[in-house]
């Protein structure tokens, strides 16, 4: 999936079905946060921080459905970020089934530290997404 460094498979689970067959549309969520949590294993930049107390949260989810994904279908969901703000940065998300456009998606997370308040982005943070990306990044 080019233009996103952190790409998940999935297996989808009778579990993740609604009553007409499809993945339910909160499921996708789950999926997205999968490949968020890659995207920041790829980045190596948070096992320090959550030692510390810090961490990226998520302040806003937003996900446009393009067609129903169904089980059996070969998911791929892959991340990137597209935005980085003092204390926020912003990831979009391009779901596959198939082969097939299925959704696209887009987190904004706000760094908050120990005292549970958003505080500026750490730089060796900004410096390994703009690493990882190898592109032009907003707000880097």
């Amino acid at each position: 999936m080019d233009g996103y460094p952190a790409v998940v498979r999935i297996e989808v689970r009778y579990r993740d079905l609604d009553p007409l067959g499809h993945v339910n549309n909160a499921v996708y969520l789950s999926y997205i946060e999968l490949a968020r949590v890659r995207y920041f294993e790829r980045l190596g930049a948070l096992e320090g921080a959550l030692g510390r107390g810090e961490a990226p949260v998520v302040a806003r989810a937003e996900i446009d459905y393009r067609r129903p994904i169904h089980f059996g279908e070969e998911v791929r969901v892959g991340a990137r970020v597209v935005r980085v703000g003092r204390t926020s940065f912003a990831m979009d998300y391009r779901v596959e089934a198939s082969g097939e456009l299925a959704a696209e998606a887009r987190t904004v997370h706000v760094w908050l530290g120990e005292d549970g308040r958003p505080e500026a982005l750490p730089e060796a943070l900004k410096a390994r997404v703009a690493e990882l990306e190898a592109r032009p990044v907003e707000g880097l």
